[in-house]
Order: structure tokens, then sequence, then C-alpha cells
């Protein structure tokens, strides 16, 4: 299984970057093949200063050996042998009207000291940033997520969905990160679901993502904005920010396995600001959106 995810994520990885680069139309990925010392490595690719894109970046590793004792507390195990391979993008767009993106797939399996496969599971999800509300980008996004649960279980998308509201949720502002999307993690083989049968759903997630982003995209690349809206699309970054670096479990775990700092953290927007107890002005688009950024809700 960990070859045939592995195998999946590189081909993903591939389709996701040439169609980013399509869409863009000026600016290509910079390709980093990297290795970790003990054990594993990886390839970071990322766009900047893009026709459309600001920045992304859309990164695989795969990465294996002793866990520290710090994560086998978490993961309570007492063994610390481990592989987990897995694909990771975010992508922060020049116009504010384009939403950032953020999606990954992932695959963990921990071993006993005969190399014997002691759990497995997958995660992973994806999710979405917008500046400006637009209802039809929103809905449209939704669809795709659900359609592609749909496929493998009527109740995975309400069921995903509120998990992802629950986990991109910056605690300290009391606010959603963006408006959700699905999230799951610990998908492990039992007696209803094979390990094979949680490959098919997450790959089918993954396998949605272009389909669900790239319209809105579309639709919204050649919008104008002002220099108002611009630093609007900046404060929010900061938040952002502010969640992957407080509260981002992938960024807690890289950086507790020695993982790549320059491959943790290019998920950080190019530009971004911080203002001194911000407010959008009452009835504004600008409150619009973190009205439901507090008050997350149904969109379909």
């Amino acid at each position: 299984m960990k070859d045939q995810f592995f195998q999946y994520i590189q081909d993903l990885q591939s389709k996701i970057i040439a169609k980013l680069e399509e869409v863009d139309g000026k600016a290509k990925f910079l390709r980093d093949n990297w290795e970790r010392e003990e054990g594993g490595g990886g390839l970071s690719c990322v766009l900047t200063d893009g026709a459309v894109f600001e920045k992304a970046g859309v990164n695989i590793s795969k990465v294996y050996g002793e866990l520290p004792e710090t994560m086998q507390k978490a993961l309570n195990v007492s063994s610390g042998k481990f592989f987990a391979c897995g694909l990771s993008l975010v992508i922060h767009p020049t116009s504010p009207h384009i939403p950032t993106t953020h999606a990954n797939w992932r695959y963990f399996e921990m071993y006993d000291k005969e190399g014997n496969i002691v759990d497995q599971w997958f995660g992973g999800g994806q999710d979405l940033t917008p500046y400006y509300l637009d209802e039809k980008d929103v809905m449209h996004w939704h669809t795709i997520c659900k359609k592609s649960c749909d496929a493998h279980d009527a109740a995975f998308y309400l069921k995903y969905k509120e998990e992802c509201d629950k986990y991109f949720w910056n605690t300290h502002r009391e606010e959603a990160r963006g408006i959700g999307g699905l999230f799951f993690d610990y998908l492990k083989p039992t007696s209803e679901k094979t390990v094979e049968q949680w490959y098919d759903f997450v790959t089918e997630v993954g396998n949605s993502f272009l389909e669900a982003y790239i319209p809105i995209v579309e639709k919204h690349k050649n919008d104008e904005f002002s220099d108002e809206q611009k630093e609007w699309q900046e404060i929010r970054r900061g938040r952002y920010v502010e969640f992957n670096l407080i509260h981002d479990r992938g960024t807690l775990f890289g950086l507790k396995t020695n993982g790549r700092i320059e491959s943790i953290l290019m998920s950080l927007p190019k530009h971004v600001q911080w203002h001194y107890n911000h407010q959008p002005e009452e009835g504004s688009e600008e409150y619009r959106l973190v009205d439901v950024l507090k008050h997350p809700k149904d969109w379909i």
C-alpha cells in the first residue's frame, strides 16, 4: 500500500503542477529534490510571482525511521518505527477575488520491532479560504466535495465537512480559517472498510481537487481589484499564517520529526500584514466574510 500510494501522489503532483502552470501562463514551478538524514526525502515544487498565482507550492514527501519520543507519546505507541508519505499543497493567488486553497492527502504506517505493520491509516482533505464571499463559488466547491464523498458513503460528506469546520478553527480568534471543505484523519482498516477501500476514497478526493478549484480561478482571474482590497487580502492572510504556525498538525509533525523547514513553511504567503485591532466596517463585503467565518454554515 505504501508503494501504491506514493506512486499515486507522484502522479497527482505532476498533474496538478501542469494544470497550475497552464492556468497561470507565465511562471513555472521550481523543482527541489531533498533528502532527510534519518530516512526518506521528497520533492518540493514552488511557483512564485506568476500572472495568476503569487505563490503556490505542491510538495510530496516520503519519510521513515524512528519516531521521536514526543510523537510516540502523541500517538500513544511504544514502538518508534514509522513510514509516512503525502502530498501537501497551498495556493496563494495574486487577486483577492480568488480564494487561497490548501489540500493534503497522506498515508502512515507503524511497525513493531520485527518490522510488521501494527497500525496504518490515511488522512487528508481540502479547504478553501476566500477573501471576498462569492456564494456560487462556495457552493461549487462543496458540491464537488460532496460528489467525491457520495461515491463511497452517503454519510461521509456531512461527517468530514463538520470535521473540517472543527479543525480549521482559529480558537484564539474564534473564527474559521475559511469556508471549509473536507477533513479526515486516522482512516484505518476495519471489518467494514478495508485499507484498499480507504485508498479508493482518499484518491477520489485527491482526483477531485482540480475540478473543485480551477473553475473558481478561471472565473475570477481577470477581475479588477483595488489597493484596499489587496490590503484586506494580506490582513486575512495573517490569520492563515496564525493557524498554520499555532494549530496545524502537519506543521507540528514536520517540526517534531526533523522535517525540512523550507517545505514545512512553504504554506506561508509571500506578502502578509498584521494591523492592530483591525475591524472591517459593518455592512461591508469584508464584514460579510468575517460574519460567515464566525458562524460556519451548510452550503448545500
